[in-house]
């Protein structure tokens, strides 16, 4: 059934934009029908700036506090393996040796050859040798 057709009219703001003015790529407000950047209060360059600098200093001020614990939780960390290396020295040797056998061992297990593939491989090959042969 069609829609039946709506007497009431919808009025037209007259303060908002016109017709057949061109529409700039901007934002259109639905409440006030106008379109464009709203106009925003003029602020001094300066203020900002100084705003800015501000944010900044402070930020340099954190990286510099964040780099000095690193630095000293680094060079503690160092100053404890030397305390440790000297105390024990063999017990050191003995793990320094058996963490570069870890990586041999890992790296020499990498490198080896894997057989399953080749003899899967060489078992398709049969099959399709002893196919073909009985074709």
């Amino acid at each position: 059934m069609p829609r039946r057709k709506s007497n009431e009219t919808a009025t037209l703001d007259t303060k908002g934009a016109k017709i057949g003015e061109p529409v700039p790529k901007a934002v259109i407000d639905i409440n006030t029908a106008s379109v464009g950047v709203p106009r925003q209060a003029d602020q001094d360059l300066r203020e900002e700036l100084s705003a800015l600098r501000q944010q900044i200093d402070s930020l340099q001020q954190q990286i510099l506090d964040g780099v000095r614990s690193v630095k000293g939780g680094a060079g503690k960390a160092m100053r404890r393996t030397e305390a440790v290396v000297k105390l024990y020295p063999a017990s050191t040797l003995l793990l320094v040796a058996a963490v570069a056998a870890a990586f041999a061992f890992a790296g020499r297990r990498a490198s080896l050859p894997r057989r399953r593939h080749q003899s899967a491989l060489r078992e398709v090959r049969d099959f399709y040798d002893t196919i073909r042969a009985r074709i």
